[in-house]
Formats: structure tokens, sequence, C-alpha cells
């Protein structure tokens, strides 16, 4: 709803400050069919040229994130910590009911009171695979922490793609509405002969691409690209949550310890309260006593 609200803006200002001030709309409105073709026609070739199917693919749905906002809610973090609370319970009690857990999720109890989490097979991957090592001996919380940050890096980089595709997008907007202005100084030239006039609205026309290069990759493009990227890394922060209490488990503390832990590294705006995550833990024990 916000990038919706900040489009309009963007427009009612442009557009309406251009008209108050005297402008004629009908000129821009004349040749923006054509400049709108030209530019943004080479920004897509360029952009296919730039990417493969599966960068082609992903970008165009994370487009979708600058009006959805990050998929992980409070909620989330809160159920996470609650899905983790009960894993590390059971590992600590009874190691063989925990394989039952990790080597099936789709048929876990435990993961399937959280479905927006079982959904998420990195999530859940993270979880299992590290759950199923330490039941291996693999239980160095340094060199599990070191592992698990370097898996996490590499899956937000490739996450980032898109962010970066928008970015190099943005920067080469202005540059092909210089092509397209050039094209259309080269179309006035060739009717010299014209009365000042006609030769006045040409130009004007030609000007056109110049000022859609650059109204689009500061006004629209250059934007979605920031908001992708601040949408990557405020969900990036549900995969950090696992690994601080996965670590926090591989340390031997306590099961309430390591998802206090987890909270405490939470950021504030995503952050359950020490009572509410209390209540969830308190519900989720009774669950499964039931």
């Amino acid at each position: 709803m916000i990038g919706i609200v900040g489009i309009c803006i963007v427009f009612v200002m442009v557009f309406g400050g251009y008209t108050m001030a005297g402008g004629k709309i009908g000129i821009i409105l004349h040749s923006l069919p054509f400049e709108m073709m030209i530019i943004l026609g080479a920004a897509t070739g360029a952009f296919v040229i730039g990417n493969d199917k599966h960068g082609i693919s992903r970008t165009l749905k994370d487009i979708a994130k600058v009006f959805k906002g990050p998929h992980w809610k409070t909620q989330d973090f809160r159920d996470l910590l609650c899905l983790m609370f009960q894993l590390i319970r059971i590992a600590r009690s009874n190691p063989v009911e925990l394989d039952q857990h990790i080597e099936d999720p789709a048929s876990s109890s435990i993961f399937t009171a959280y479905p927006r989490i079982l959904a998420d097979e990195e999530a859940v991957a993270l979880i299992c695979d590290t759950l199923r090592s330490a039941s291996m001996n693999y239980d160095d919380p340094h060199q599990v922490e070191e592992v698990l940050g370097k898996r996490i890096e590499a899956n937000y980089q490739e996450a980032l793609h898109s962010a970066h595709t928008l970015q190099s997008m943005a920067d080469g907007l202005p540059a092909l509405g210089i092509v397209a202005a050039v094209l259309g100084v080269i179309k006035t030239m060739a009717s010299i002969d014209q009365p000042p006039e006609i030769l006045g609205k040409m130009i004007g026309g030609a000007l056109v691409g110049t000022f859609l290069g650059v109204f689009l990759a500061y006004g629209f493009v250059g934007p979605f690209a920031n908001r992708v990227k601040a949408v990557i890394d405020e969900d990036q922060h549900f995969y950090n949550l696992i690994r601080e209490v996965m670590v926090a488990a591989l340390h031997n503390h306590a099961p309430n310890i390591c998802v206090e832990v987890g909270r405490q590294n939470t950021p504030a705006n995503l952050r359950p309260s020490y009572n509410e995550l209390e209540g969830a833990l308190r519900a989720s024990r009774q669950s499964l006593a039931a």
C-alpha cells in the first residue's frame, strides 16, 4: 500500500508541478508511446541479455516485494522460537524421537503446527541439517556457527540478485533516455526545412526521451531496487535467528535460554515481548502434552 502511495506522489508532484508551471502536457503525451518503446524496450532487452531464465523469473517475482513487504512477520518470529524450543527440548530428552521430526518435517506434529515455516524449504533445512549434524557429534559451536554463517550469507547474496539487477537497470535508464533524445534530434534535423513552431514541437518531443530516462531511473526503478533490498534484509533476520538459537543450543544452554538469546537478537520491530513469548511457549508445551 505504501508503495502505491509513493507512486501516486511521484506522478502528482512531477506532472502537477509541470502543468501548474504552464507546461503543455500534450507534447509529452504525443511522444510518450514512442519514447517509452525505445527506452523501456532497450532496457528490457538489456535485462534479458544480462540474466538467465532463473534470474529473470526471480526478479519479476521479487518486484512484488515493493508492495507486499517482508514475508516474515512478528508472529512468524514468535512461532520460530516456539518451534525451535520444542525441538531443542526433545533433542535433550529423547534424541530418538527427534529423528522422526527432522527426517520427515512434513509429517512432524511440531513442524506442521507452523505451516508458514514448514513452507520455507531453506528455513526447515537449516534447522534439520544442524540438528542432524549435532546428533552425529558435529557439535562444535564455533565451527557450526561459521558453517551456518557462510550458508546464510550465500543465500542472502543470491537473494540480492533482483535488487542488483533493478539497480543496474536504473543506472542505465538515463543513458537510454539520451539515446532516445538523440534519435529525436536526428528526426528533427531531417525536417530542418519546417517552420519554427513545428521544429519546436519536434525538439520538445526529443527531449521527452531524456526526461523519461531520468524520471524512470530515479522515480521508480531505483527506489524499487532499494525497497527490494530492504525487504530482503529484513527477511534475512529470520534465518539469522535460526543460527543464533542453534549455536546457543550447541553451547548446552537450557532450551528457554536458547530461545531468549534468539529473542534478544531479533530486531526491535519484530521482537516478541518476553511475556508474549512465555505465553506462546506455555501454549506450545500444552499442545504437545495433549
